[in-house]
């Protein structure tokens, strides 16, 4: 009874001021203000207790505030929260004018969608979202707990663009992990932008603790440049510089700069005593340039330039297996145009080629080689003309020659001038008959003891032929329903098989005994035939798709002492046949291939060379493997110095449950049993932070090395690359 009395007073008396207690407001035009308490003086508000501000889209929390109604300036102290578009800032006092939206904050913490977040002691807010931060922490990670951010003494953010920091740490975790003086990190990931790249530490056994270090510079939308610093603790320093351009869609290059320094080598003392101190070797550098270029008239101009001052520091730095181990010095330079039915084209060019297994380079030199030729042109039908010419000044020996001057030279012209008749009337075979000739003149030749002598000498010969492909042979089958096309429509396969043959007479070379030149001259006197199987799949509104090929070749030399084959005498005899050759591809399915090709040695009953090669799916997919096999074997000199015997493979499984992306690549001597080049590497993303560390053996090297290095990937600042090449998957 006593309690339904006390309920029926609170229901009958009118509720107290501490029930009914409500913020006061103030309201004007597009300003609100919302406090416990509220004094407005003129144009002055002074306002405590849980106040809010709302002005456009700009709202502002605060225990206190003072605001000027006219100029729109707020102080605020207490615990601030500002709220803009996209971007949400915590601190202790701020001083803002919310038309502007500039203003200074003290001990902010903020947040701008997606996901940069900062902290400050004090921030200025200037225009055009400009912000000036110092001594503050930055972090991309959207995690609760950042994996890592840069602390830093002063920067300058600009939202959406950029964050420039002075004096800025990374740290992951908690651990302080590297030091910039200065770091650009950009926030637009669809923009190019200048800055540091994530340098890479490693060591090496032969080369000690090395650090390779990255500048980004985006000078303009079309063209931008990369600089490298690499430090060898035993070895010395490498800078390099990649500048890349493009005038038009078809008009561009890059070039390529590195230079190396050797540091003093230790003295070494022997075990006598005697201290002796090595030779420094010479500073190395590389120089590599390709450029494309329209030009007025319709020509086009194509420069290439790869040039190494040093074959030992390529051996002993150079990462990329294939790059160390054959030695290529060239510069070229082309001007070409197409005007039908014409081509012209233009070249200058030395080409210097070597190898480890050699001591020795060779030189080729054209100072100029020029071409004109023509397309086919009807002179009635079904008949057509065409020709071929060219213009060529070359040298040609070995490094040691042109040191000496007594590399082999001459000037050489060429003219070939062909009638073709194509046979087409038939649906299941094509003829095509052909008679051309041959002229050549050389301004050097040799006399009858062989000299070299200032005597032209021209040349001539002619050749007729005849191709034959067919008769050609096809069936159909219609597999099991396309499940793919609701079982409407049925797969077609198709087996085709075309036989080919021809036929070649070449007259003896007139004077062909005087030509003074390095290559050997042949006669094609001979009959080519052979063979080639097509299967192709044919799915409902796809066009048919070749899944496998096989083909097989061989040629019969009528004149075998003036053909290829009379470099290889079997017991006096030149051989009449040519190596059986037979190649077969197989495309199972989109990024799957199977290729096979051979030569079968009839004479000998021997392979000479075999290639497998084999894809299965590509690196865009979860696994992958590549694996070449290839091993060449001259049948007639058993330890020719290039016979190989070799494998190699590259594979890469991504293994998303566990955050990890692991490639490796190997390089295998199976004539040698020993390994030639090996690298493995493995990639963990801890969600924002990608950790990633390889490692890689050179046996090939004079002084076998093991290399390892470390890199890491931070939101959108890229990775240090290696200038010198390395792993397929650095």
């Amino acid at each position: 009874m006593k309690a339904k009395a006390i309920l029926l007073i609170f229901l009958l008396v009118p509720p107290s001021p501490l029930f009914s207690q409500q913020k006061a407001v103030f309201v004007f035009n597009d300003l609100t203000v919302r406090a416990w308490t509220l004094d407005k003086t003129e144009e002055k508000i002074v306002a405590a207790g849980e106040v809010e501000v709302i002005y456009k889209q700009v709202k502002l929390f605060a225990d206190r505030i003072e605001l000027d109604t006219k100029t729109k300036d707020v102080l605020a102290t207490g615990k601030v929260t500002l709220q803009l578009p996209e971007e949400v800032v915590d601190c202790e006092k701020l001083s803002f004018n919310l038309d502007t939206q500039q203003g200074k904050l003290d001990k902010a913490i903020g947040r701008i969608q997606p996901s940069v977040a900062y902290e400050a002691a004090a921030i200025e807010r200037k225009a055009d979202n400009l912000y000036e931060l110092e001594k503050a922490k930055f972090t991309s990670c959207s995690q609760p707990t950042p994996r890592w951010n840069f602390s830093f003494s002063k920067a300058e953010f600009k939202k959406n663009d950029y964050v420039a920091m002075r004096g800025a740490v990374l740290s992951i975790k908690k651990v302080p992990i590297f030091y910039w003086p200065y770091l650009r990190y950009p926030l637009d990931k669809s923009k190019r932008t200048t800055g540091f790249l994530m340098p890479k530490i490693g060591y090496s056994g032969v080369k000690g603790f090395t650090i390779s270090q990255g500048f980004y510079w985006a000078i303009a939308r079309n063209m931008d440049a990369s600089f490298s610093l690499d430090y060898y603790g035993a070895k010395g320093i490498g800078a390099g510089m990649e500048y890349r351009y493009l005038f038009s869609a078809i008009s561009g290059g890059d070039i390529n700069l590195y230079y190396f320094t050797y540091k003093t080598p230790a003295p070494v003392t022997s075990d006598t005593g005697v201290v002796t101190q090595p030779i420094k070797p010479d500073d190395a550098y590389i120089v590599r340039w390709n450029h494309n270029q329209t030009l007025p008239l319709g020509f086009t101009l194509v420069a290439r330039v790869d040039y190494q001052s040093s074959y030992n520091f390529l051996k002993e730095f150079d990462n990329n297996f294939m790059r160390a181990l054959m030695y290529v010095r060239s510069s070229e330079v082309y001007l070409s145009k197409s005007f039908s039915p014409f081509n012209f084209n233009a070249r200058a060019a030395r080409i210097e080629t070597g190898s480890s297994v050699g001591s020795y380079s060779v030189v080729y030199t054209y100072l100029p080689q020029v071409n004109f030729d023509s397309f086919k042109m009807k002179v009635f039908s079904p008949l057509y003309f065409s020709f071929s010419s060219s213009f060529s000044n070359w040298q040609y020996g070995s490094d040691m020659q042109y040191k000496k001057n007594t590399q082999a030279r001459n000037k050489q012209f060429e003219f070939s001038p062909v009638l073709s008749l194509p046979f087409n009337a038939i649906p299941w075979l094509s003829m095509n008959f052909s008679a051309a000739g041959f002229f050549n003149y050389y301004w050097k030749s040799r006399d009858a003891a062989g000299a070299i002598v200032d005597v032209p000498v021209l040349t001539r010969n002619f050749a007729v032929g005849v191709d034959f492909t067919g008769p050609v042979f096809y069936r159909i089958w219609e597999l099991g329903g396309d499940e793919a096309s609701g079982g409407s429509a049925k797969p077609l396969l198709k087996h085709i098989f075309e036989p080919d043959f021809g036929y070649r007479f070449e007259s003896p070379i007139i004077n062909g005994i005087k030509v003074y030149s390095p290559f050997p001259l042949y006669r094609y006197h001979q009959i080519d035939y052979g063979f080639t199987n097509h299967i192709l799949l044919k799915r409902k509104d796809q066009s048919p798709k070749e899944i496998f090929t096989w083909g097989i070749s061989q040629t019969f030399y009528l004149s075998p002492e003036e053909s290829p084959n009379k470099n290889y005498p079997i017991n006096g005899v030149i051989p009449k046949f040519s190596e059986i050759s037979s190649y077969i591809r197989l495309y199972p399915a989109p990024g799957y291939s199977f290729d096979f090709a051979a030569s079968y040695n009839t004479y000998f009953t021997s392979f000479s060379s075999i290639r497998l090669g084999t894809n299965l799916g590509t690196p865009a997919d979860d696994f992958f493997i590549n694996i070449n096999w290839y091993k060449s074997i001259n049948p007639y000199e058993k330890n020719y110095i290039f016979n190989r015997h070799q494998i190699s493979s590259y594979a890469g499984w991504k293994l998303p449950s566990l955050s990890l992306e692991l490639e490796g690549e190997i390089d295998f001597n199976i004539t040698e049993g020993k390994m030639l080049y090996s690298a493995a590497g493995i990639t963990y993303h801890y969600q924002c932070l990608d950790l990633k560390a390889d490692v890689a053996l050179f046996f090939f090297r004079e002084k076998p090395e093991f290399r390892f290095n470390i890199s890491f990937g931070l939101g959108n600042i890229g990775k240090t690359t290696d200038f010198l090449g390395g792993a397929r998957f650095n």
